[in-house]
C-alpha cells in the first residue's frame, strides 16, 4: 500500500541517512510540521501527480492487489471489500470524498455491467421483436413460436457453452443478444413464407411443408456461412473473443436445428390462421415486374453506376480510426467512470506505457553511464506535452545522492561513481519496511530498472505514435537498452486492430 504517508522520505541526519515515514504521529502535527510535510509531498518528483495533486488537495492511495487465481470470485471478493471501506470512512468523514478505481475495480465493473446488459438488453429486445413480429405476421402463433425457437437457441448455446466449461465475461455475455437476432432471421423467413402460402388457399400443412423446401437450403446455407465467420473469432488474441465466437456459432447452429424442426412441428399441432388474399388488380405484383424490367433492360449501365456507387461508400473504411478508451466504456451514471473521470482531472490518468530499461550486466543499473542514460530517457519524456508523471529509479539515486552531502541541493544529480551508487541504494534498501521497497522498479539481478509513464488522456492512436516516437529515442540514444513500452493500457491500443487482422 502506497500513499504520501507512508513515502519513504529520505534526509541527512549529520553522517547518518535517516529514511522513515512521511507523516508520522499524526495526532500531534503542528502547523510547522504540516507546511513542511506539504513542502515535501508537492515537490518531490516521484509523488505529484501521482499520488498527490500539484495542488495538494487531492491524495491517493495505491493498492496493489495480489490475486493467486484460484476462484472466480476474486475480484468480485476485492470489489466488495473496496466499497466497504469506503462506506465505512464515509461514515467517519463525510466531509472527505473518496473514490475507488484502478485496475482491479475495472475488471469488477466490466462484469457488473455485462450483467445488468443481460438483465436489461436481453428481455427489452426480445419485447421489441416479438412486438414487430406481431406486426408484421398479425399472428399469435407467429410470435409464440418465434418465442420457443429464440429461447431454446439462446439456452441451448449458453448451456453448451457451460458443458465445454467456457466461461462467461464482459465479451462473451454479448452472445445471448447475437444468437437472438439470428435465431430470429430464420424463424421469420419459414413463417412468412408459410404464412405468404396460406393466405393464396393452401392448407397449413402443405404451407408449411412448401415453406420448408423453399427455405431449408437457404437459411442452412446462412446459417453456416454465419457459424464460419463467427468461428474464425478463434484466430483472435483476446481468448474473451474466441469465447464469444464458439458460443454464439454453438447458438447459430443450435437455431437452424430448432428452426426447420421444433419451429415447423408446433406450427402443425397449434391452430394457425391466416385470411385468404383479396386480389384487387395485383398492382403490387405489376410494380414489381416493371421494376424488374426496368434493372434487366439497363442491366449493363446500372452494373457500372453501382460498382461506383459501393466503391464511393465503402471508401470511407480508410477514414476510421480505432480509438479505443476503456474508461468510456461506462456511461457517466456508473461509479467507476466517475472516479476515474475525478482522477484523470486531478492526478494521473490510467493511460502507462512501461519500460523495462536492461543494463545487460549482473548490478548494472548502478553504473552511473547507465543512470545517466535512463535520466536521459526520463527527461525527454518529461518534456513530451501529453506525460504528467514518469516514475524512475534516478530519482531515488538523485535523492540519495543529496543526502548523503548533507541535502546539499547541487548534489541532487546522479552520482559520479558506481561504488558509490551501489553503497547508496544498499543503504538505503536496508532502510525501508517490508512491502515498501524496490522490487516493483529493480529486479532480482539488479541488472533492470522499470520506468513508468502516466499520460493525459489519450487515444489509442496517440499512445502507439508516443510509444513509436519512446522507441525511435532508444534506437537512437540507448539502443543497447532498446525495448517495446508494455502493459495493460498498451495491450488495450493495440488489441482492436490486432482483432480486427486476425
Amino acid at each position: 500500500v502506497d500513499s504520501i504517508t507512508n513515502y519513504q522520505h529520505t534526509r541527512a541526519d549529520g553522517d547518518d541517512l535517516v529514511v522513515e515515514d512521511l507523516v508520522l504521529d499524526t495526532e500531534h502535527l503542528s502547523e510547522q510540521d504540516l507546511s513542511g510535510i506539504r513542502q515535501i509531498a508537492t515537490t518531490e518528483p516521484s509523488l505529484v501527480n501521482d499520488l498527490i495533486s500539484p495542488s495538494g488537495h487531492v491524495a491517493a492511495v495505491n493498492v496493489n492487489i495480489l490475486l493467486p487465481h484460484e476462484s472466480i470470485d476474486e475480484v468480485p471478493e476485492v470489489g466488495a471489500f473496496a466499497r466497504n471501506i469506503k462506506k465505512d470512512f464515509k461514515e467517519k468523514y463525510p466531509d472527505i470524498d473518496l473514490y475507488i478505481t484502478g485496475a482491479v475495480m475495472f475488471d469488477n465493473a466490466f462484469a457488473e455491467a455485462s450483467m445488468d446488459d443481460l438483465e436489461t438488453l436481453v428481455p427489452l429486445m426480445l419485447a421489441m421483436i416479438l412486438v414487430l413480429i406481431g406486426c408484421m405476421l398479425r399472428s399469435f402463433a407467429g410470435i409464440f413460436t418465434t418465442l420457443v425457437v429464440i429461447s431454446m437457441s439462446m439456452v441451448t448455446g449458453m448451456g453448451l457453452a457451460g458443458w465445454l466449461k467456457i466461461s462467461l465475461n464482459p465479451a462473451s455475455t454479448s452472445a445471448p443478444t447475437i444468437i437472438l437476432l439470428l435465431a430470429v432471421a430464420d424463424s421469420v423467413h419459414i413463417l412468412a413464407t408459410m404464412y405468404y402460402q396460406m393466405r393464396h388457399g393452401k392448407t397449413k400443412h402443405d404451407a408449411i411443408a412448401e415453406s420448408l423446401r423453399v427455405n431449408l437450403k437457404p437459411v442452412f446455407y446462412t446459417s453456416l456461412t454465419t457459424t464460419i465467420g463467427f468461428l474464425t473469432m478463434n484466430f483472435s488474441d483476446a481468448p474473451p473473443f474466441r469465447d464469444l465466437g464458439n458460443m454464439v456459432a454453438l447458438g447459430i447452429m443450435a437455431a437452424f436445428v430448432y428452426s426447420v424442426t421444433a419451429l415447423p412441428a408446433i406450427l402443425a399441432v397449434i391452430p394457425v390462421r391466416a385470411k385468404p388474399k383479396v386480389h384487387h388488380g395485383n398492382s403490387s405484383a405489376k410494380s414489381f415486374d416493371r421494376f424488374a424490367g426496368f434493372i434487366i433492360k439497363r442491366r449493363k449501365p446500372l452494373f457500372w453506376v453501382m460498382i461506383a456507387f459501393m466503391l464511393t461508400l465503402t471508401a470511407g473504411v480508410f477514414k476510421i480510426e480505432l480509438e479505443d478508451d476503456w474508461v468510456e466504456y461506462f456511461d457517466e451514471r456508473y461509479a467507476i467512470r466517475k472516479a476515474a473521470d475525478f482522477s484523470k482531472e486531478h492526478l494521473r490518468g490510467f493511460e502507462i506505457i512501461e519500460y523495462g530499461l536492461d543494463s545487460k550486466e549482473s548490478g548494472g543499473i548502478n553504473s552511473p553511464e547507465y543512470l545517466k542514460k535512463v535520466e536521459a530517457f526520463s527527461s525527454w519524456y518529461r518534456s513530451q506535452p501529453e506525460i504528467v508523471h514518469v516514475n524512475t529509479i534516478t530519482d531515488v539515486f538523485k535523492r540519495l545522492n543529496k543526502n548523503m552531502h548533507g541535502d546539499d541541493e547541487t548534489y541532487y544529480r546522479i552520482p559520479d561513481r558506481r561504488d558509490l551508487a551501489a553503497q547508496y541504494l544498499l543503504l538505503y534498501e536496508m532502510s525501508l519496511p517490508f512491502g515498501l521497497d524496490l522490487n516493483n522498479q529493480i529486479d532480482v539481478d539488479k541488472s533492470s530498472t522499470r520506468l513508468v509513464v502516466s499520460l493525459k488522456e489519450s487515444t489509442t492512436r496517440e499512445l502507439q505514435d508516443m510509444d513509436a516516437r519512446a522507441r525511435a529515442w532508444l534506437k537512437a540514444n540507448a539502443p543497447e537498452m532498446f525495448t517495446h513500452g508494455s502493459g495493460l493500457t498498451v495491450m488495450w491500443a493495440n488489441i482492436s486492430e490486432r482483432n480486427i487482422d486476425s
